[in-house]
C-alpha cells in the first residue's frame, strides 16, 4: 500500500461520527467520480423496483489507486441499480471486521467484502449472516469464502496466476526471481508468491516489505539487488510497487527485469515503454461491480452467479508491450 489507512465507519458506528458524501448519478456517470472521504453513499441511478443499501467492505488503503478502481466498477454499478452504496476500509483485520459490525447495525440489505484474513473477518461475516444479511466477496478470499459461508466470490484465484506468472518467466527465460510481499500475512499474496515458486524453473526469493511506506520498499529492493546481483526479474505484487522496483532496479546498477501483479494507469505507461515486462490484470473495475450488481440481482430476483459452489473468475491476463495499446485508452479513463 503506498499510504498509511486511516479508519472509517458508517452511520451510527460507536467509533466515531461518519464523513458521508453524496454523491450523483451525474457525477458517477459523467465523470466517474469517487468522492474524497474513505466512507461515501452513492446514491444513483433509477433501474429496480426500489433503492436497497449496500456496504462495500475492504481491506484497501485510503487513496490506493488499485481499490479506487474497485470502487469506481462499484459505483457504476449501483448508478445503474439504483443502490444506496457505502464504501469503507481498513487493512487491519479487526478494524475491518469493526466495519461489518458497523453495516449490520446500519441495516444495511447486502454486504460486499474482501477476505485478506479469513479468519479474523469468520465472527463478523457470521454476525451480518445472523441478521440476515447476504454477503459476497471479492478480490481476497477465494479459498475460504464457501467455508466462510458467502452467497458468491467475485475475483482471481491467485493461486492460477501465480503458477501462469512462474510460467511466464521461463518463457522470458529467467533464472533468478525476487517475489516482493507488500504485506506478510495476507494470503492473496502469498500465494502468488507460492505459485509463481512452485511453476518457475529457477531460483525464487521471498522478500518481505512495509507496503506501507514506499520509501522503505525501494529501499529495501535496492539493498536486495545490490547485495544479490543474480536476480534477474523482480515481481512485485501492486503496480504501485512495480514502479518502486523500477526505481531500486536504475539505483543498484542491476540488470534485472521487472514484472508485477495488478495494473493502474502509471503500469501501463512503464510496459508500454518497457520498463515493466508485464502486469497480470485482475480487472479490479469489474470485481467492484459484479460483486454490487450481483446482491442487486439477488434482491430484485434471486439470482446468484455459480451456485453457491464456483467463483467468478476475473481474472488473470497478462498485460505486455504486445497488447497494451488495447487497455491503454480504458487506463487513461480511469477504469483499467
Amino acid at each position: 500500500m503506498n499510504m498509511s489507512p486511516t479508519p472509517h465507519h458508517f452511520p451510527g458506528s460507536p467509533h466515531r461520527a461518519a464523513l458521508v458524501a453524496a454523491v450523483t448519478a451525474a457525477c458517477l456517470l459523467a465523470a466517474g467520480c469517487s468522492g474524497s472521504g474513505g466512507t461515501n453513499d452513492t446514491s444513483a441511478g433509477k433501474a429496480g423496483t426500489g433503492r436497497i443499501k449496500i456496504a462495500l467492505i475492504t481491506h484497501g488503503a485510503r487513496g490506493d489507486a488499485f481499490w479506487e478502481l474497485v470502487r469506481k466498477g462499484a459505483q457504476a454499478a449501483a448508478a445503474k441499480d439504483g443502490i444506496d452504496l457505502t464504501y469503507a476500509s481498513d487493512s487491519e483485520a479487526a478494524a475491518q471486521a469493526s466495519l461489518v459490525r458497523d453495516a449490520i447495525r446500519d441495516r444495511v440489505d447486502g454486504i460486499a467484502l474482501t477476505l485478506a484474513k479469513p479468519e479474523a473477518m469468520q465472527s463478523a461475516v457470521s454476525a451480518a449472516k445472523a441478521a440476515g444479511i447476504p454477503v459476497v466477496g471479492l478480490n481476497s478470499g477465494i479459498d475460504a469464502w464457501k467455508s466462510e459461508g458467502l452467497l458468491e466470490y467475485f475475483g482471481q484465484d491467485e493461486s492460477v496466476a501465480g503458477r501462469a506468472t512462474g510460467d511466464k518467466l521461463d518463457e522470458l527465460k529467467a533464472k533468478h526471481a525476487l517475489c516482493v510481499i507488500h504485506e506478510q500475512g495476507n494470503i492473496a499474496l502469498e500465494a502468488r508468491c507460492a505459485g509463481v515458486k512452485k511453476t518457475f524453473g529457477g531460483e525464487t526469493d521471498m522478500l518481505y516489505v512495509n507496503g506501507t511506506d514506499m520509501d522503505a520498499v525501494g529501499a529495501a529492493v535496492t539493498a536486495r539487488l545490490r547485495q544479490d546481483p543474480s536476480v534477474d526479474e523482480v515481481v512485485t505484487l501492486g503496480a504501485q510497487f512495480a514502479l518502486a522496483a523500477v526505481k531500486s532496479v536504475k539505483a543498484a546498477g542491476s540488470k534485472a527485469q521487472v514484472a508485477s501483479f495488478d495494473l493502474n494507469s502509471g503500469l501501463v505507461k512503464s510496459v508500454q515503454s518497457g520498463d515493466v515486462q508485464f502486469a497480470v490484470d485482475q480487472q479490479p473495475y469489474l470485481q467492484g461491480y459484479l460483486a454490487v450488481d450481483s446482491l442487486w440481482l439477488y434482491h430484485s430476483n434471486g439470482n446468484f452467479s455459480g451456485g453457491g459452489t464456483a467463483p467468478v473468475l476475473t481474472g488473470p491476463a497478462f498485460v505486455t508491450k504486445e497488447n497494451v495499446s488495447s487497455v491503454a485508452k480504458f487506463a487513461a479513463n480511469g477504469t483499467r
